[in-house]
C-alpha cells in the first residue's frame, strides 16, 4: 500500500511523529483484508492487536511517498502473526518494521 506524508501526520519540524507509523501499518492491514473481500470488522466481532515490536530505523518526512508492506508469518485458529515495513519509495529506503500479532 502506498502513502503520502501529510502534514497533519507530522510534528512542527515536519518529520512523521511516531505513532503514525502505527496507524500506517493499521490501514494496511485493513487493506488486505479489503482485498481479499473480508472485512477485519463486522457487527461485535473484529480483530484487535495483542502484541506489537516495532523498530524505527529512520525518520518520513513531510511530502515523502511511502510504502508499506504486510506478511502473513503465522495463522492460528484465532490470531494473525505480521510483519510490516515501511520504505520511503523513491529511495527503496527502510524506515520501520513492525511484528504485530492480531487476534479474534
Amino acid at each position: 500500500m502506498q502513502i503520502r506524508v501529510y502534514y497533519e501526520d507530522t510534528d512542527c519540524g515536519g518529520v512523521v511523529y511516531h505513532s503514525n507509523y502505527l496507524n500506517f501499518c493499521e490501514r494496511a492491514r485493513s487493506e488486505l483484508f479489503f482485498k481479499k473481500g473480508l472485512s477485519p470488522h463486522k457487527e461485535n466481532e473484529f480483530f484487535v492487536v495483542k502484541s506489537l515490536e516495532a523498530d524505527y530505523i529512520s525518520s518520513a518526512i513531510f511530502g515523502d511517498d511511502l510504502e508499506i508492506k504486510t506478511k502473513l508469518i503465522e495463522k492460528k485458529s484465532a490470531s494473525l502473526t505480521l510483519f510490516q515495513t515501511i520504505f520511503r519509495t523513491f529511495e527503496n529506503k527502510l524506515l520501520f518494521t513492525m511484528k504485530v500479532k492480531v487476534v479474534y
